[in-house]
């Protein structure tokens, strides 16, 4: 009886092992690829918008950051549901997709929820979400890095000593309200201000959370560095590409207007670019700065650059 007991012990810590282990194992890449089929971006991006709608996405934006690429935000109400669900969770209410061009083929790939869930600290799998993208897009595999990080190591990233973390965030500007703050957004992205122009506005229901999604295009080639299509030509440059990384975002918390540190933004979605060398942060060396006053600026907060 002792000896059946204690193997029905035994087997149970066994089991219980595997399980642990599994679960510990289970990890994650930024991006999916939807489908790499013959055509152009002009062909797909209405078959593409149409079939996101059918399958209860929201199209919040969309535009083309350069030649050969266009990018669709969209959201649901399980992502604005999850975004709610903490005070700086807005982020994780867009989701991007892309349609990339490159030698005579479309690749539609986009944003993975449940990556985006753990290193926005949302910590949601997403599983509407998830299952509507594959149902609406396809899906054939997930991409990015050589190595994918498990959920501990999305929540607690940054790149290496010294660089950023999730929770510490560009402070752009404050204003007296929430609706006050958004309205100086709105009004230096109509405007252009410094390059910068509106792709999306999602409003988080039931938080004082607005979510903007921010294109760049340099006003001239001195301010390179901040400028989408410059930014991507030297990171994005393997053979599947990552065009969804674009665009960043503003976040309105509130009277505070906050964004992502580029030296997180960047490298959570390209956390194996090396430090140096050709395609490197070193050939972007200027691109957190730039990116933050040209983010200033929209928020309307002081910027040590204004020569735009």
């Amino acid at each position: 009886m002792k000896m059946k007991l204690l193997t029905k012990v035994a087997l149970a810590m066994l089991v219980g092992v595997v399980i642990t282990t599994a679960q510990a194992a289970q990890t994650y890449l930024p991006f999916a690829l939807a489908s790499n089929d013959a055509g152009t971006v002009a062909d797909k991006i209405e078959a593409t918008k149409k079939s996101l709608s059918d399958n209860g996405f929201e199209i919040a934006g969309e535009y083309s950051p350069y030649k050969g690429a266009h990018i669709i935000v969209v959201t649901n109400a399980e992502l604005k549901k999850a975004a709610a669900s903490k005070p700086r969770g807005g982020y994780v209410a867009a989701q991007r997709i892309s349609l990339t061009e490159l030698g005579g083929k479309v690749q539609v790939s986009y944003t993975n929820p449940v990556y985006m869930s753990y290193a926005y600290r949302v910590n949601n799998k997403l599983p509407q979400t998830s299952a509507a993208l594959k149902k609406a897009l396809g899906h054939i595999q997930d991409f990015g890095p050589a190595e994918a990080m498990d959920s501990e190591d999305l929540n607690e990233y940054h790149y290496t000593f010294g660089m950023e973390y999730f929770d510490e965030p560009l402070e752009l500007n404050s204003k007296g309200s929430h609706d006050a703050m958004v309205a100086e957004i709105e009004k230096n992205l109509n405007a252009k201000r410094n390059g910068a122009a509106q792709v999306y506005k999602i409003n988080i229901p039931g938080t004082s959370q607005t979510l903007f999604g921010v294109a760049m295009k340099a006003p001239n080639e001195g301010k390179k560095y901040m400028d989408d299509s410059f930014i991507m030509s030297e990171i994005d440059f393997k053979p599947l590409r990552s065009t969804a990384h674009l665009p960043y975002e503003i976040l309105v918390n509130g009277k505070q207007a906050e964004a992502l540190h580029a030296r997180f933004r960047i490298a959570i979605n390209f956390p194996d670019l090396a430090m140096m060398g050709d395609n490197s942060f070193m050939n972007i060396m200027a691109t957190p700065d730039a990116i933050r006053d040209v983010l200033s600026a929209v928020a309307g907060g002081e910027i040590e650059d204004e020569d735009f």
